[in-house]
C-alpha cells in the first residue's frame, strides 16, 4: 500500500458510524484513499457467532464496513485532516457482484480484512463505490470478492 494516511487507529468512529452490537471492525491497520486493511476478533458473543464459528453474513458485514472506511473517510474528516463534528452518515451494500466464501473463522481468531477501491463515483452528498475485498485468517483465504456501497451524508 502507498500513501498511508494513517496506521493502527484505535478510534474506529471516526471512520464508521457502526456501533456495537454491529461493529464488525476493532481496527485500521493502514488507510488511504484507495485501500485500507482492517483485523477484527471474532469473540464468543459476537451476534453472527453460531456454534464458535463466524457466519457468512458476519463476513460481508466486515468486507462492507472496511469498505466504507475508505469512502466514509472524506465524511469524517476536512480537507486538512481535522475531525468534523456531528456528522451522520448512513451507507448499505448496493450490490453483491460476486462473493466466494472458503471457510468460516472460528472464535477468537482474528481475520484481517483488505479492501481495494476499484471505482467510485461522487455526489455532492454521496458516493457510489465498487470494492475488491480479500479475507483472511493467518494466511488461509477465508472470502473473495467484489460489492458496490452507497455512503450518503445526512
Amino acid at each position: 500500500m502507498s500513501d498511508y494516511k494513517s496506521n493502527n487507529i484505535t478510534d474506529i468512529s471516526s471512520y464508521l458510524p457502526h456501533q456495537k452490537p454491529m461493529l464488525m471492525v476493532d481496527f485500521i491497520d493502514e488507510i488511504s484513499e484507495n485501500e485500507v486493511i482492517t483485523k477484527f476478533t471474532i469473540s464468543s458473543d459476537n451476534i453472527f457467532v453460531v456454534d464458535g464459528l463466524f457466519q457468512e453474513c458476519g463476513l460481508i458485514e466486515n468486507a462492507a464496513q472496511t469498505c466504507s472506511s475508505i469512502v466514509g473517510q472524506n465524511y469524517f474528516f476536512d480537507d486538512n485532516l481535522n475531525k468534523a463534528q456531528d456528522v451522520k452518515v448512513i451507507g448499505f451494500i448496493s450490490a453483491i457482484k460476486k462473493i466466494e466464501i472458503f471457510q468460516l473463522p472460528k472464535i477468537n481468531n482474528q481475520i484481517i480484512t483488505k479492501a481495494q477501491l476499484e471505482s467510485r463515483f461522487k455526489g455532492d452528498d454521496y458516493s457510489i463505490c465498487s470494492m475488491f475485498i480479500e479475507i483472511k485468517n493467518n494466511e488461509n483465504l477465508l472470502l473473495k470478492g467484489t460489492m458496490n456501497l452507497f455512503l450518503q451524508k445526512m
